[in-house]
């Protein structure tokens, strides 16, 4: 679902049961805290080939690649185990080793064994020299034992859930229900894939590794997942990056909810380029014109989805805002963007679109290249899996409705996508325990960065990490737009990330940095 050199999104969630003694020992059940260190705990790891790639893939040659075997279910250590797959490049130096830095790019359900590679050439000799790059794909993600619901239908759409024409979410339930009884079709396992276990073998790739501490990297859902981390083992954790935020006092559904903010507070960027080639685009030649004639020519796909010549792709109203959603995340894509909403006009008025129209087109509709080894809807599997397994959903479908057109009358440019129902609201199962509560207990060797105009996980997001984070972390605000903030023109957060993860500097308070020049 969106990508970039460093990672992909695709959305956010988590969960609730308590288990039998219903006291808690760091944020998570006691018999999980006792046993998470019983049974066969993996002491090393043994270092080779990597797996497969998709052809046309690159891979850092200096990566290596292993497993860590890992309790399905924490509750019971001593049964069924599952494998993680994990990759390293040995970067650091002799007597400049610090230790492992371990990386994560979010989702949920995006895999990071290739991390290591991706970010390497955007880091110093000082972090190389320092760390091992440790990259891993998290529990039923790409090659640790991966899950599929068998999904065959759109599932990109499945979770951006845009409603139909006039704000209809009758096709938005259909699909909901079909793909949780797919998933409820794959049985109990499933409902063990959740951010808290998934924070668990982190710690066993520690072990694993042979690290008294570990230093970690995450981006978007990555986020919470660290904080997750730190805060059910805030003494094995050292310095620790978070990058993009979701605020943990708000997953899922609320955090969803921030996206139509955020949209808001991103959307007038991509409009401005558009605006300032208004003689060749003809969209509009102020940020509210190219605002009125995006929110018209989505209205319209609604109703009439315009055919795309020569293939079996259609544009409709769904599908231009969620290639819109993805586009805005990157800086870089912003004027791409408004080259595929000059095509998507052109077809919705019958015309044929530009060269530079076609060529967007085909890159915004090729297919992803899939895996080997690795189910189709994986990505889309693990996403549901961690949303709807994390927490607990509402199940009043004419709720889902009343949000939905709320927030639609609010925040035209979102459509009421955020607050639109999915498959969680038909989930089978409950989660098996409370959520992890992220608090400022612990030692000070955390740094967020946050951008100001993230449409993916927004200023408010970052702010609520900050807080629910406390004098455990740095801040580092960037007045910028896009989903990355390290490497995206910001030397000020670039300076401050390097400073962190060498010296374990933290600014000493919240530190406000300007953007890249435009």
């Amino acid at each position: 679902m969106g990508s970039s050199n460093r990672g992909r999104i695709v959305v956010a969630g988590i969960l609730a049961t308590l288990a039998a003694t219903g006291a808690t020992v760091g944020g998570q059940p006691r018999s999980a805290a006792a046993e998470v260190g019983a049974g066969h705990v993996q002491t090393s790891i043994k270092w080779g080939g990597c797996p497969e790639l998709a052809p046309g893939v690159k891979r850092d040659p200096r990566q290596t690649c292993g497993t860590v075997k890992v309790p399905l279910d924490y509750r019971h250590p001593q049964g069924e185990t599952i494998t993680v797959a994990v990759s390293r490049i040995a970067t650091a130096k002799p007597g400049k080793k610090r230790g492992a830095l371990l990386f994560n790019p979010g989702g949920p359900g995006l895999g990071g064994l290739d991390m290591p590679g991706k970010m390497a050439p955007t880091l110093p000799k000082s972090v190389l020299n320092s760390y091992d790059l440790i990259g891993f794909d998290p529990r039923g993600v790409g090659h640790s034992t991966p899950m599929s619901c068998g999904l065959t239908d759109s599932g990109f759409l499945n979770v951006f859930a845009y409603p139909g024409a006039g704000g209809s979410i009758e096709g938005n339930v259909t699909s909901a229900r079909a793909a949780a009884e797919q998933c409820a079709a794959v049985g109990d396992k499933l409902r063990f894939f959740t951010t808290a276990n998934t924070a668990r073998d982190m710690d066993r790739i520690r072990q694993a590794l042979g690290a008294r501490k570990i230093s970690y990297w995450g981006q978007s859902f990555g986020t919470y997942l660290g904080a997750v981390y730190t805060s059910l083992f805030p003494h094995n954790t050292d310095r620790m990056v978070l990058e993009s935020n979701v605020d943990p006092s708000k997953a899922w559904a609320k955090m969803l909810d921030t996206w139509n903010q955020g949209m808001n507070d991103r959307f007038p960027d991509a409009a401005r380029v558009a605006a300032a080639n208004d003689t060749e685009l003809g969209l509009g030649g102020t940020v509210d014109e190219v605002t009125d004639t995006f929110l018209t020519l989505a209205d319209h796909l609604d109703r009439k989805p315009a055919a795309v010549p020569g293939t079996p792709a259609a544009v409709n109203g769904a599908l231009l805002r969620a290639i819109t959603y993805q586009m805005l995340l990157h800086n870089e894509t912003l004027a791409p963007l408004t080259q595929f909403w000059k095509a998507a006009a052109d077809l919705s008025a019958g015309k044929a679109p530009t060269d530079a129209g076609v060529a967007v087109l085909k890159q915004v509709l090729a297919d992803a290249v899939a895996e080997p080894g690795v189910p189709v809807d994986n990505q889309v599997t693990m996403a549901l899996a961690l949303m709807c397994g994390d927490t607990t959903w509402s199940r009043d479908v004419d709720s889902y409705a009343g949000a939905t057109s709320a927030a639609r009358a609010k925040y035209p440019l979102s459509a009421g996508m955020p607050n639109n129902i999915r498959s969680c609201a038909f989930w089978s199962t409950k989660p098996v325990e409370p959520l992890v509560k992220v608090t400022s207990h612990g030692p000070r060797n955390v740094l967020i960065l946050q951008n100001r105009r993230d449409n993916a996980t927004p200023w408010a997001a970052g702010r609520g990490m900050r807080e629910a984070l406390g004098d455990r972390a740095g801040f580092v605000g960037v007045d910028n737009g896009g989903h990355y903030v390290y490497g995206t023109g910001s030397t000020c957060a670039d300076k401050a990330t390097v400073a962190f993860l060498t010296k374990g500097t933290l600014p000493g308070k919240d530190l406000a940095c300007v953007g890249p020049r435009s």
